[in-house]
Order: C-alpha cells, then sequence, then structure tokens
C-alpha cells in the first residue's frame, strides 16, 4: 500500500513542480503576489509528496517487496535494517530521489525563511528551485524509476554490495548530498539578482550562511568517505584519487574559493564578476559530480551502473545551465563592474585572488585528470589510466601554497601592506617555521614535501595563536574580564572571523596528517598460530604482533574468519586486535575487514591478506597459516581530529550572532570608541581601533569585512 502510494506522490510532484515554476516567473514579471504564493505552496507540497514518495522506497525495502526492481538488485531477507533503510540511497534509481527530497526540503526552507523579507528575489529563487526540482523528478520517473516493477516476484534479493555494509556509508551519501543540494539555494539566489538586476551585496548576505552550511555538510562528507575508504577497502589509505573521491571534491574545491573572495566584494567591492561565475560554476559542479557518479561512464568502486540516457540527459542540463549564467552574466556585465581597482601585489586582495587562482588551478588539475581517460577513449578507442602520482605531482605543490596562504591572507594589510606591517605579522612566524624545518632536517627527515607542510603549518599556526592571543589580551584588559571570559567573548563578537581561524587550524591538522604518509612502514609475513612479526614505526616505536589462532563465525548475512593478534609495543603487552576475512552470501563476494589500533600519533592498521587452507563453513576452525600486512600509519589521527575542527570552526562561523548578555558592546572616551576587536592583524588597543597599516576602518565590529572566511 505504501510503496504504491509513493509511486503515485512522486507522479502527483512532477506537474505541480512545472507548474509552481511557470507561476513563480510569471507573478515576478508581473508583479502578481498570488501567483508567487501559489509557487511557494507548490515548494512545500513538492516537499511533501517526494517525502512520500521516498516513505514507500523505504517502505518496500522494509517489506521486502522483492517484486521492485529496485529492492530486488539491492536488499534480500537477511540483510541487518539500518542497511534497507540505507537502501533508498544505496543505488542509482533510489539516490536521484534522494536528491530530489533533499533538494526540495532545502528548497521549502528557503521560501519559509524568507516569506516575509527579499520578496523582490523570491519569485525568481522559487521559480529556479521548482525548475531543477521538476529535473530531477523527470529523471527519476522516466529515466530510473524507482518503482519499476518485475514481471515475477523473486524468492530473495540479490543483496547490498559488501563494500556498502558499512555504517560510515549510512552517513556518507546522505551528507554529500546535503552538501550538493544546499548549494541550490544560493545559486537560485544569485540567478534571481541577475535576472531582476537586484546586484548589490544584498543577494551575499543572504545567502552567505547557505553556502557556509553547504560547504561544511560537502567537508563533512569529504571526511566520512576517506574514513570509510580507510576503513572498508583495506590497502591502507584514505585516498587513492579515485574518480568518484575527485567528483566530490570539485564543488567543495570552487565553493572555498568563492567564501574567500566574496570577503574582497564586502570589503572592497571588488571581484563582482568573479564571484557571481564561481557561485554557477560550483552549481554545476554539483551537477557534474551526481552526473560522473550515476551515469556509470567512469570505473569507481563508489560508482553506478552504466547508463547512457541518465548521461545524455545530464550533459544535457549542464549545457543548459551553462549558456543561461553565461547570458545572464553578459547581460548585467555593466552592473557587475568593481567598484575598485588592485592598488598593490602586496595586500590582502592579492592574497586572496591568488588563493582564488591556486584553487581553481588545484580543481582544473583534478578534473583534467578524472576526464582525461574518457577523453581518450572517445577520441582513440584506448583508455589512458590517470593514477595517484599525476594528482600528488601537481597538488602537493598548489596544496603548499594554498596552505601559506592561510597564515598571510587573513593578517596582510587591505589595499598596501607597509614594511612595519609585514614586520610586525610575519617576522616571528616565518622564524618559527624556518626553525621547525631546520629541526626536521636536523633529526634525519628527507622528505621535502613533509618539511615543508611542517614548517609552513608552523607559521599558520603561530599566525593563527598570536592573533586570539593579542584579541583576548586586549579584550581582558579593556572590559577588565579574566582571559576564559575576554576569549569566549572574543569569538561570540565575531564569529565568523574567529570561527574561520579554526577552521583553518583544523586544515593545517589535517595537512599535517597527510604528511604522515611520507613516513609509513610496512611487513607482509605469513605466520602459523604463535608466531610473531614485528614492524617499527617512524616515531621509534616497535610492534611485535604474535598471532593467537583463528575462529570462525557465523554473521546474519556472512561467514567470518577472525584472526587474533596480540600487539606488544617496545616489548610492552598493549592489548588485542582483530583482523576479519568476511565471504557475504547476497551477493556473494569475499571482504577483508582490518583491524585498526590508533593512538595520538599513529595507526596500527593489520590486514589479513590470505588463508592458505579453506576453512569449510560451519566446522570448528582448525589452526593453520595465514598471511598478514602489518603497517604503521603516522599522524593518520590528525585527519580525523583535524575535520573535527573544522567542522566545530564552521559551526562557530554559522551560528547566530547576539549581543552578549550583560556585555557593554564599547564605552566612548571622548571622540574615540573602546573596546572593540581590531580586525585585519593589528593589536587591539584601548583607545582605538585605527591599524595604520591596514586602512582605515570604521568604529564598530566588521562582519563583512574580516579577515578569515572559511576555508
Amino acid at each position: 500500500m505504501i510503496p504504491a502510494l509513493g509511486e503515485f506522490a512522486l507522479w502527483i510532484a512532477l506537474p505541480i513542480s512545472i507548474w509552481g515554476g511557470v507561476l513563480a516567473f510569471l507573478g515576478g514579471k508581473w508583479g502578481r503576489g498570488d501567483l508567487v504564493l501559489s509557487a511557494e505552496r507548490s515548494v512545500h507540497a513538492v516537499l511533501l509528496l517526494l517525502a512520500v514518495a521516498s516513505a514507500g522506497i523505504i517502505a518496500a525495502f522494509l517489506g521486502d517487496r522483492f517484486d521492485y526492481w529496485y529492492v530486488s538488485n539491492y536488499s534480500s531477507r537477511n540483510l541487518e535494517t539500518y542497511f534497507k533503510v540505507s537502501g533508498l540511497w544505496a543505488g542509482q534509481r533510489g539516490s536521484l530521489l534522494f536528491w530530489a527530497l533533499n533538494l526540495a526540503f532545502f528548497s521549502s526552507l528557503a521560501v519559509w525563511l524568507n516569506r516575509k523579507r527579499n520578496r523582490e528575489l523570491m519569485p525568481y529563487v522559487s521559480g529556479i528551485l521548482l525548475v531543477i526540482l521538476a529535473f530531477f523528478i523527470v529523471i527519476t520517473l522516466f529515466i530510473t524509476p524507482p518503482f519499476e516493477r518485475l514481471p515475477f516476484t523473486p524468492q530473495d534479493g540479490r543483496g547490498l554490495n559488501p563494500q556498502l555494509q558499512n555504517y560510515w556509508m549510512t552517513i556518507h551519501p546522505p551528507t554529500l548530498y546535503l552538501g550538493f543540494t544546499a548549494f541550490t539555494v544560493p545559486f537560485a539566489f544569485a540567478l534571481a539578482a541577475l535576472i531582476s538586476g537586484r546586484l548589490d551585496a544584498r543577494w551575499i548576505q543572504i545567502t552567505r550562511k547557505w553556502i557556509l552550511t553547504s560547504w561544511f555538510f560537502l567537508t563533512l562528507g569529504i571526511v566520512f568517505g576517506m574514513r570509510w575508504a580507510y576503513e572498508e577497502l583495506g590497502w591502507g589509505g584514505y585516498w587513492f584519487w579515485d574518480p568518484v573521491e575527485n567528483a566530490s571534491l570539485l564543488p567543495w574545491i570552487v565553493a572555498t574559493a568563492f567564501l574567500h573572495s566574496v570577503m574582497i566584494q564586502e570589503s572592497r567591492g571588488m571581484l563582482k564578476i568573479w564571484n557571481m561565475a564561481l557561485v554557477c560554476l560550483t552549481f554545476i559542479m554539483t551537477i557534474f559530480a551526481t552526473f560522473l557518479t550515476r551515469s556509470g561512464l567512469i570505473e569507481s568502486v563508489h560508482s553506478f551502473a552504466l547508463s547512457l540516457d541518465i548521461a545524455y540527459a545530464f550533459l544535457g542540463f549542464m549545457t543548459v545551465l551553462f549558456i543561461v549564467c553565461t547570458v545572464l552574466i553578459l547581460w548585467r556585465l555593466p552592473q557587475l563592474r568593481s567598484d575598485r581597482q588592485f592598488e598593490s601585489f602586496i595586500s590582502r586582495e592579492s592574497a586572496f585572488l591568488l588563493n582564488n587562482l591556486a584553487l581553481l588551478g588545484a580543481g582544473f588539475a583534478v578534473l583534467w585528470g578524472t576526464m582525461f581517460p574518457l577523453i581518450t577513449e572517445g577520441l582513440t578507442g584506448s583508455k589512458v589510466a590517470v593514477g595517484p602520482p599525476f594528482f600528488n605531482q601537481v597538488n602537493i605543490p598548489i596544496g603548499l601554497v594554498l596552505l601559506a596562504l592561510m597564515g598571510i591572507g587573513p593578517v596582510i594589510a587591505w589595499r598596501r601592506a607597509s614594511t612595519r606591517n609585514l614586520k610586525k605579522n610575519f617576522m616571528i612566524p616565518v622564524g618559527a617555521g624556518l626553525a621547525t624545518g631546520l629541526l626536521l632536517v636536523a633529526l634525519g627527515v628527507r622528505h621535502l614535501y613533509a618539511i615543508l607542510t611542517f614548517a609552513i603549518g608552523v607559521f599558520v599556526l603561530w599566525v593563527i595563536v598570536t592573533e586570539f592571543w593579542k584579541g583576548t589580551r586586549a579584550r581582558a584588559r579593556i572590559e577588565g574580564e579574566n582571559w576564559a571570559i575576554a576569549f569566549l567573548h572574543l569569538v561570540r563578537r565575531n564569529r565568523r572571523r574567529w570561527g574561520g581561524y579554526i577552521v583553518h587550524v583544523g586544515v593545517v591538522v589535517m595537512f599535517m596528517g597527510f604528511a604522515g604518509a611520507a613516513f609509513d612502514t610496512e611487513v607482509r609475513q605469513s605466520l602459523m598460530p604463535g608466531e610473531s612479526v614485528s614492524v617499527a614505526s617512524a616515531f621509534g616505536h616497535e610492534y611485535t604482533l604474535t598471532y593467537e589462532g583463528l575462529s570462525t563465525a557465523r554473521g546474519q548475512n556472512m561467514w567470518q574468519w577472525i584472526a587474533l593478534m596480540r600487539v606488544e609495543r617496545d616489548g610492552e603487552h598493549v592489548g588485542s586486535m582483530t583482523t576479519e576475512r568476511r565471504f557475504y552470501e547476497a551477493p556473494p563476494q569475499p571482504m577483508t575487514e582490518v583491524g585498526i589500533r590508533s593512538t595520538f600519533t599513529e595507526d596500527l592498521y593489520v590486514i589479513l591478506s590470505t588463508l592458505d587452507e579453506q576453512v569449510g563453513m560451519g566446522n570448528e576452525p582448525q589452526f593453520q597459516r595465514a598471511t598478514f600486512q602489518v603497517m604503521v600509519n603516522p599522524l593518520v589521527p590528525w585527519i580525523w581530529y583535524g575535520g573535527l575542527v573544522i567542522a566545530i570552526g564552521t559551526l562557530i562561523a554559522m551560528w547566530p550572532g547576539g549581543p552578549i548578555p550583560g556585555h557593554r558592546p564599547g564605552r566612548t572616551t571622548g571622540s574615540k570608541v573602546v573596546g572593540r576587536e581590531e580586525g585585519g592583524g593589528g593589536t587591539p588597543t584601548p583607545d582605538s581601533t585605527q591599524d595604520p597599516d591596514s586602512g582605515p576602518k570604521t568604529p564598530t565590529s566588521r562582519p563583512s569585512g574580516t579577515p578569515a572566511g572559511v576555508g
């Protein structure tokens, strides 16, 4: 009953989305509020209908309705319940419906939040959102129908891909979808501003939180995917430059560029054309990522089956988007001219522009390396593989430039940096970075990129810590607060700036975690029960693992062979760990479950590679020889710590601002205002907010001119 109702709801959602889109544009053109109101109600109606359709899919999975093609191919009777629920986004057909559901949710939320404001933009915003919704509903109904019935009912389904039967995969795809779909809202506002001609900074102010929300979910989704690859694929790494990994990275890169360049427009009235282009490009990249995954044109452990119909539909949609964006930008070109020009290469504007160019350079390299095999296959008939060496060779140097700019951009002066400004803000941090590099060389480190990563990372951290220290010290002195309260109030007074600094700290920690790969160690050895293998870590520890035996277990959908290992570090027993080989029954496929033992500085990573003798299912396990791959991965935990710090910093930057209870926002003494934090790399002073090296500032907190964004 519920699946049938869901199919009916999906069919009803299509005409409502098309009709609502038409009413929205007509209402905006004719100034008809009744038509606009009807269009906005259509957005809410489509959300309700897509929710019913999604509930129908979930009900079909939970009810083992194998008469539906989608359920039959992605579920089985013995599949665990929460994996059946995640079946909504596990396959191509359900994932596109889930994409539309998320888009409808954010569209409805945007309409509701702006029901009493920004009314001159909302007709076009609603129309654009409904048109995009209509496209995905058309794809879902006519190309990848999730409610397609089979001519017969199988006794059981084929089951879910064992690689997807992991808890990270229950949260990784939804988080990415939230990031992709959330960016549709700022894209709609940008196009609405172009259509209506209202091209002041208000559309940016309206969508700032939306952009941060999208960036937040994209970041989490990428980190969750890295964790899934690290735990589930069993190769010892977290990023392989897989085409689908690259597809999720591309919109994140462009969105990061926009988050930085938009501050130049807010503070200096510059890069208006550039920012509009970046918003459009980011949304197109989200569609490109969806196309690349679901068309099946690329080979990946993440991709779905080949579907040329989907490929043509998405290529056509992206072409239309590109043409519409280009025409609208060219039409409004005179209104998008910059208010000011660059005055000096040594300035914050130039640093942020260089940051943008580096990000887009990295994005182009990722896009070219991802698409090159398809291009060569189309032109020559043979596919040329592009692997990690290419991506690392191009993107590691760019990444180091971006890392350095995180320490330069937020504190260098606007317009033109003086010698005094450069000395005051960079002399000590540069010295700390150089000292770090020399120390690593003295300790015997010879990996150039690792040395540069740690040296630049220390430079950036020194800059950020100094900024926090200066601001907290000045506030404690001015307001008579203790340091902890002063720090809390400092962050609350300008969440966007200080949240951005915290994000930068997380990025530095992640970069240092990436650099740890230069010091990985690995041993592969066959063992009989009672035998041991030893491996040394880059930090001077020696791990000894003793193979104690093998046991067999029966899971809900699999057989498990579990090897128990006794772990000693530097001769001291520190515990035990297990690693597994699994055989899934539906679909029949062997899998490896790695054993991971983490400390603050490194991971001990153990893979049960092979069993020399077959163990019969259901029989008592017999001790036998097994081959183990033992790795020590330094600083990998820092990647996950860094991701957590980034999430915290982004939430702080997104959190709504407001006055602090019982706090005096500022005192006046004569003609001067005191009690304000200084933006732009200077030290707050009790009687002035003017930094002579950073150009004039207003005597109030400047949310639009703060130096640190997110990224």
